[in-house]
């Protein structure tokens, strides 16, 4: 059972990372679909949980080990799911309603502090706005935020765990 070997299950979350980040890359060159700012966001966070679950995969910690590297997990999660939380909430918005498109990126590192850009990026645009691809009925970022869930909870079962 993955959840009784947290070696299993950090190897598991990485490898549902890897193939998220796959298809989002699958949906980006092949389709054609551009990622917004937050999407891009979602694609770092993704990375984070991955890298974090491949390290406590190979190095099979005990005890306090394995809860430092399930709390990066669960905060990366976090993460996730605040920023899928925004984009479902931006594509919820009147069009009135929602923030302008950005500049280009190579433009804002050269006009903007970084930190504005960061604010900016985070708080998403009118382009994060815009449902390109659903399955189900839900789009990418209703995806992101079941697969961002699922994964805190694993990581959070595995913070918990007694042994």
């Amino acid at each position: 059972m993955p959840l009784a070997n947290p070696r299993l299950l950090n190897f598991l979350v990485f490898l549902v990372c890897a193939s998220l980040l796959a298809f989002g890359l699958y949906l980006e060159h092949a389709e054609g679909l551009k990622p917004c700012p937050l999407c891009v966001v979602q694609r770092i966070e993704f990375i984070g949980v991955g890298l974090t679950c491949l390290i406590a995969a190979l190095h099979g910690p005990h005890r306090l080990g394995r809860r430092i590297y399930a709390g990066v997990t669960l905060l990366f999660a976090a993460a996730g799911i605040a920023s899928a939380g925004r984009q479902i909430w931006l594509q919820g918005l009147p069009a009135d309603q929602l923030p302008t498109c950005l500049p280009s990126l190579d433009y804002m590192l050269e006009a903007l502090p970084f930190q504005d850009i960061i604010r900016m990026v985070l708080h998403g645009t009118a382009d994060c706005a815009e449902v390109t691809w659903t399955l189900l009925g839900l789009s990418i970022p209703e995806w992101s935020l079941l697969a961002f869930a699922a994964m805190a909870l694993l990581g959070l079962l595995q913070l918990l765990r007694r042994d």
